[in-house]
């Protein structure tokens, strides 16, 4: 780095400024105090960037902005938002926490995909799955749940296994509002008291 060149102004109306130029790095430093804000530049030759400093706010405006610590809290009394116009990473190296004291709202344009070792979803109130299909299945066991089940579809339901298929309770009704077909290659109905028609 060759010599500096170092000015400092002082102007009854455009206040303090502090300049620094590095001709050989093609740098420009300045500080601006004019009574309104606090203005803190660094021009090189592409890029430029600047923080401004004011009674109510403080503005950084860089290419690149880099925040180190071992611990960071951030908090605010209104709204806060983290906006990007390209990819938006989140990430921790042990536990993470999202949560909300009122509503919360996760939403996509395309596709949303959770994944994890094991997968919990759980709800004190009212838990609903919707789409325009839905899916759920598993390599292993799947399980559904409730002290009272329904199964129902609007159009048509269908229950169909591979292999044996198995229905039992305490009391079994089947039932058809218009018409029942039982059927099979090779059909049994037994019981120790035993009713059809």
């Amino acid at each position: 780095m060759g010599t500096l060149v170092c000015r400092v102004e002082l102007d009854k109306k455009k206040g303090l400024i502090l300049t620094v130029e590095n001709k050989e790095g093609k740098i420009t430093q300045t500080a601006v105090l004019d009574g309104e804000s606090i203005t803190i530049t660094s021009k090189g030759e592409k890029e430029t960037s600047t923080i401004t400093q004011k009674p109510d706010s403080i503005a950084i405006k860089c290419k690149d902005f880099t925040l180190e610590s071992e611990t960071i809290t951030c908090k605010s009394t209104k709204e806060t938002l983290h906006k990007s116009e390209a990819k938006f990473d989140v990430e921790s190296a042990k536990d993470m926490t999202l949560k909300s004291d009122a509503k919360f709202i996760a939403e996509a344009s395309r596709d949303v995909l959770v994944s994890g070792n094991e997968v919990s979803v759980a709800a004190t109130g009212k838990a609903e799955i919707s789409g325009m299909d839905t899916t759920v299945s598993s390599k292993a066991k799947t399980e559904v749940q409730g002290n009272i089940l329904s199964l129902s579809g609007k159009m048509k339901a269908e229950i169909v296994s591979d292999g044996m298929m198995k229905v039992s309770g305490n009391m079994t009704k089947l039932e058809g509002k218009m018409m029942t077909t039982v059927e099979g290659k090779m059909t049994t109905v037994k019981g120790t008291m035993t009713k059809v028609g």
